[in-house]
């Protein structure tokens, strides 16, 4: 039986009972690579977005307000496919789930208004829901407990090198032939992601599990465990939602930096996201091993999160390219401790279920926020939008510290 959730689960063959090998990695790898086309589909209008709004004529609050359309669809679809994988399984699940958010990532190509993005941006969201669910499903089925918190960062940190790489690549693209072919051609990645699905998704990579779908487990928000994880998640975990497409918006507005410049520094925050996903992964199997409640570790992140508002006292490009990255590390960290903490509280086979409570809790965050800091973006009050920002985390950590307090009372 597994131990990593405390709960008892058919003696059925597990990870933990195998050989740990390289060819338990390559799911995992394969997940890396769905995360990371993921974030390629959604940050091509993020790291665009100067060229897309000057042409456009949107505003930063119109812009704001259509990745929120992309958040509150993703909140649905995180939830939705982490029962859905739960009971379809992996392999269909997320073929499904990568064809839809394809399509829906070309569509951009074909819009020029407000609405046509939001819907897009929408349609986008609900097939990409399926991301992290599918990435922490993965982990739990192929590696043992021990292993898990860092095969969640694995499966996790292709979405990070995804961020990585897009301006790198989308940007001169984007100058060279058009904002439209960039997102045609983005779309026309997920086939090749859909095909490397198919060849991995089977023994001896992935352990064949028989498969029977049972009456799908819908989350529960009435249990204190549901808002317990979405406390230490939502809030705490939100920097790098904002990073990514808020931040590029500040760069350019409030320190000058031209839309060909972005692709020299766009790379930072998601590299720092990446380092902190393995980093305190690591931490978090190594000294919170067996402890639900990793206190110590919540209230050191929170501390070092605060750093994140400092960001419009320097007028130097490079210093604050280092501040927000740092937020973004300290981001990632809040996910990978968040998740770890979390699987005690949920037993294995709700594994996607839990990451999707978790996942739907970040969109839903910052679904809220990003018209708001778009809003403060035109209004040129970038400290203030970097404030708020900083201080999510002790809100969240604090709502997680009670919650969590009182369902240990209540089960000792």
């Amino acid at each position: 039986m597994s131990t990593t959730t405390g709960v008892k689960t058919p003696a059925a063959p597990t990870p933990s009972d195998r050989a740990v090998s390289w060819q338990m990695w390559i799911p995992c790898m394969a997940m890396a690579a769905c995360s990371w086309l993921a974030f390629v589909d959604r940050q091509v209008l993020a790291v665009l977005s100067p060229t897309i709004l000057r042409e456009t004529g949107l505003s930063g609050q119109d812009y704001g307000t259509a990745f929120s359309f992309f958040f509150y669809v993703y909140t649905v679809g995180n939830l939705l496919w982490g029962s859905l994988l739960d009971y379809l399984g992996l392999r269909l699940g997320m073929v499904a789930a990568v064809t839809l958010w394809s399509i829906a990532s070309a569509s951009h190509g074909l819009m020029s208004g407000f609405w046509g993005f939001s819907f897009a941006r929408g349609l986008l969201g609900l097939g990409e829901g399926a991301t992290f669910p599918g990435g922490l499903r993965t982990a739990v089925e192929s590696l043992p407990s021990n292993l898990r918190a860092r095969g969640i960062a694995t499966s996790f940190s292709g979405g990070t090198i995804g961020a990585i790489v897009t301006p790198l690549i989308v940007i001169p693209i984007g100058l060279r032939f058009g904002w439209r072919a960039a997102f045609f051609l983005s779309g026309l990645l997920g086939v090749a992601w859909i095909l490397l699905w198919l060849a991995v998704s089977r023994p001896p990579y992935l352990p064949k599990r028989e498969h029977t779908p049972k009456k799908i487990t819908w989350p529960n928000p009435f249990e204190r465990r549901f808002w317990a994880l979405v406390s230490s998640y939502a809030l705490p975990a939100v920097a790098p939602g904002p990073i990514l497409t808020i931040i590029p918006l500040y760069l350019t507005r409030g320190m000058h930096v031209s839309q060909a410049e972005l692709s020299s520094i766009l790379w930072m925050p998601p590299l720092a996201w990446a380092i902190g996903y393995f980093l305190w992964g690591w931490v978090a199997d190594r000294f919170a091993a067996d402890n639900p409640r990793a206190v110590w570790l919540f209230a050191l992140l929170t501390v070092f999160s605060l750093a994140f508002g400092l960001t419009t006292w320097t007028s130097s490009v490079m210093l604050a390219m280092l501040l927000i990255s740092w937020g973004a590390f300290i981001g990632g960290g809040f996910q990978m401790v968040a998740l770890k903490v979390g699987s005690y509280a949920f037993p294995r086979e709700q594994a996607a279920m839990m990451s999707g409570i978790a996942s739907a809790s970040f969109a839903l965050a910052n679904a809220l926020l990003s018209p708001r800091l778009g809003r403060l973006v035109d209004q040129q009050q970038y400290s203030l939008m970097f404030w708020i920002i900083a201080l999510c985390p002790l809100i969240g950590v604090l709502g997680w510290v009670f919650l969590s307090r009182r369902r240990t009372a209540q089960n000792a």
